[in-house]
């Protein structure tokens, strides 16, 4: 056995790796019953650290108007 197929890797280690490059995650679930679909789901999500080099794009919105009473 080699050193690298013996390579242990932490949790920690592993979301750190995978937060500094960020990851997208994609799948769909169906909760069906006799064929037919009774609830369906997608997900798309995109999940990754934010810092000075790569900034939040909440911050980039425009403000909303202002409301007159």
């Amino acid at each position: 056995m080699t050193v690298v197929e013996r390579r242990e890797i932490a949790l920690v280690d592993l979301l750190d790796r995978l937060l500094a490059g960020g990851v997208v995650i994609t799948g769909d679930v169906t909760l069906r019953i006799a064929d037919v679909d009774l609830v369906r789901i997608d997900l798309n999500a995109l999940i990754s650290s934010v810092n000075a080099s790569v900034p939040s794009p909440f911050d980039m919105l425009p403000e909303p108007p202002a409301k007159e009473l």
